[in-house]
């Protein structure tokens, strides 16, 4: 029997103003406490957190594109340790907050132990732009993704089995709607768009961090949201994402699986914020009969619930995080059905 056969997965998607994984790692005591039921799959911005990580031997680091590819079917998680990291830098970053990141890099890996396999600098500026829709979300595009992939493919053939990606982003525009206001945050929609390419082109486990101007413009000297407080305290975001790709699982297409792999047959409830429901994760959820629990406590700017989809006979309804890991326990104790 594989180890992992009862495995759950707890979304909070990025961008979208989650009340509870909206902003720096303040997902984690929550997703911390449904791996004390079985191993749990999330996307790296529930658990980031700057210098800080809410990750743990039972948290499976997932990018968003490849939980989409994994509920399809088209991808199976195979569990790993210590994979060698490649940390690719935008171009536009300046040198003195380039020297930062290197310092980094060498502090994790004196601290940690990690293997990073080194870092490769984008021969033309990536090109980051982002902003907040008039629908609430986070977005934007990349005006040169081809920099991105050709620097990470460099780094694939030098032997790393996982990126780490840093482009430079300017200082948002009304920043305080996001550090003291608890607004949507600005960069974390173009964030997921710099992590799908990478993860779409090479299958294999990347994560990002935004790199800004100058690090007392980001440190500053401001009370903030407490959600946000881990952002505001350092120049540089990297350390959470070396920490969660280091034991990152595998990407391995359909063609690979093997018995020792997680697929999406492993998965049996799938978690997320309760009006954001309209993902593929959750559909692919309920054709294959896998419960969707729906947290009202955590909200996003979207208002996609079971009502407004008509499906509020398909979806279980928990007020929190802690009900949902009680539902969890009973579902892996069979005295749930």
């Amino acid at each position: 029997m594989n180890t992992f056969d009862f495995t759950a997965a707890c979304i909070i998607p990025t961008g979208v103003g989650a009340s509870i994984g909206g902003f720096a790692g303040d997902a984690s005591p929550y997703i911390n406490l449904l791996s004390k039921v079985c191993p749990i799959i999330t996307n790296p911005n529930s658990i980031n957190a700057a210098v800080f990580s809410g990750i743990n031997d039972n948290i499976f680091y997932v990018e968003g594109l490849a939980i989409d590819l994994f509920f399809k079917g088209e991808l199976a998680l195979r569990p790993s340790k210590y994979n060698k990291i490649g940390v690719l830098f935008d171009k536009a970053i300046s040198e003195k907050v380039l020297n930062v990141h290197i310092n980094t890099i060498n502090a994790v890996k004196s601290t940690y132990g990690m293997n990073i396999t080194g870092y490769k600098i984008t021969k033309e500026a990536v090109g980051v732009e982002f902003f907040v829709s008039e629908s609430g979300i986070s977005t934007g595009k990349l005006n040169n993704p081809d920099s991105l992939i050709e620097t990470a493919r460099e780094l694939i053939d030098a032997g790393a089995e996982a990126i780490a990606a840093v482009c430079f982003f300017e200082i948002p525009e009304n920043d305080e709607q996001y550090s003291l206001k608890g607004g949507v945050d600005p960069v974390g929609g173009v964030e997921a768009v710099i992590s799908h390419i990478l993860t779409e082109k090479f299958k294999i486990p990347v994560a990002h961090a935004p790199a800004f101007v100058e690090s007392e413009l980001i440190i500053g000297g401001n009370i903030v949201d407490k959600r946000v407080a881990a952002e505001y305290i350092t120049p540089t975001f990297l350390p959470c994402i070396l920490k969660g790709l280091y034991n990152a699982p595998k990407l391995i297409t359909k063609d690979k699986f093997a018995d020792c792999d997680i697929t999406v047959d492993s998965v049996k409830a799938l978690i997320m914020p309760y009006d954001c429901l309209g993902g593929l994760p959750v559909f692919a959820a309920l054709q294959k009969n896998i419960p969707v629990i729906a947290v009202q406590d955590n909200k996003t700017v979207l208002d996609i619930t079971p009502e407004t989809l008509g499906i509020e006979d398909k979806i279980i309804i928990v007020r929190n995080y802690q009900e949902a890991a009680g539902l969890l326990l009973a579902m892996k104790n069979g005295i749930w059905f």
